[in-house]
């Protein structure tokens, strides 16, 4: 299974492009593993890089924000980790 880095899958031509090619089922299973159980906009990383830049993020510094809708999470610890564990 690919790993996603933040930001997870985020839905750009690249993204659909990477969807309907090879690794694309791979790529769909994380999704539809994922807490969020779909990919993530550009307007949704957007909001977060205005966050950081804002008055409201005037504090948080040298941070990586895990925004991935919960592929992350799934796998390590849900069933895309059982499946890549073999358990």
């Amino acid at each position: 299974m690919p790993r996603c880095h933040p930001p997870g899958i985020i839905i750009t031509p690249l993204a659909k492009d990477e969807l309907t090619g090879p690794r694309g089922a791979g790529y769909r299973r994380m999704i539809e593993l994922s807490a969020a159980g779909r990919a993530g906009t550009p307007d949704e990383v957007g909001t977060v890089g205005a966050l950081l830049m804002g008055a409201d993020g005037a504090f948080i510094t040298g941070s990586d924000i895990l925004m991935d809708g919960g592929v992350t999470a799934a796998y390590w610890f849900g069933e895309l980790g059982a499946s890549r564990t073999g358990n």
